[in-house]
């Protein structure tokens, strides 16, 4: 179990500010937190004994499977573009299951979008009539995402928040199970989000879910 003692954390997407978040709240619950990017040098991250910097890019088996050598669980912050182009998310994550596998890595949570969750007629919001077309390439990437994570064999969580406004943990947040969190305000603050993956880690309550998520 990886409740009550401290975990090796390693954190994928680290450099941007969502992952820097990540990095941020797992040193302050007094984890060993690995930061993996290809910036993670320039990072201006808070400075701890408890944290590595290791340089790599997320397609490059060899690094991510030492990225991974004894952690306990993964966390991922992926950006993904608006473009349709980008595949880095859906990408990216194919090389970390593979990589978590060879590891022996079993517990992993990720950021995705409120799109993968499950509307009030039980198809996923991103194939409702009235989902906004500009975020279609998006939401793709966040399927693929969830569908590779459903198919890994591995301990996942899908964090799949609405807009995400740079904050400081509140402590006060509405959370859905696969579901929008009812009251749903649209917007959930980056300490509030991070600091709620550090703890699902912990207790590992809300296993193969999709969360939503707001402030």
């Amino acid at each position: 179990m990886l409740q009550n003692r401290e975990m090796i954390i390693t954190v994928f997407g680290s450099t941007g500010s969502m992952g820097r978040e990540l990095v941020k709240q797992a040193l302050f619950k007094h984890h060993q937190v690995r930061a993996y990017g290809r910036h993670v040098h320039t990072t201006n991250y808070t400075p701890s004994d408890r944290l590595v910097t290791i340089p790599g890019t997320l397609f490059d088996d060899k690094q991510v499977l030492n990225a991974l050598q004894g952690a306990d669980a993964v966390m991922l912050a992926l950006d993904s573009a608006a473009d349709g182009v980008d595949k880095t998310r859906s990408l990216g994550v194919k090389h970390i299951i593979a990589q978590m596998q060879n590891a022996g890595v079993t517990r992993i949570m990720a950021i995705c979008g409120m799109g993968i969750l499950t509307s009030e007629t039980g198809k996923l919001i991103m194939e409702e009539p009235g989902f906004p077309p500009e975020l279609m390439p998006i939401a793709t990437e966040d399927r693929l995402v969830y569908n590779q994570l459903g198919v890994s064999g591995l301990e996942w969580t899908i964090m799949a928040p609405p807009l995400i406004k740079e904050g400081s943990p509140t402590g006060t947040y509405f959370i859905g199970k696969d579901t929008l969190p009812s009251p749903n305000n649209y917007f959930v603050y980056s300490g509030d989000l991070a600091l709620f993956m550090v703890n699902e880690l912990e207790r590992k309550n809300l296993l193969y879910s999709r969360i939503g998520i707001s402030s």
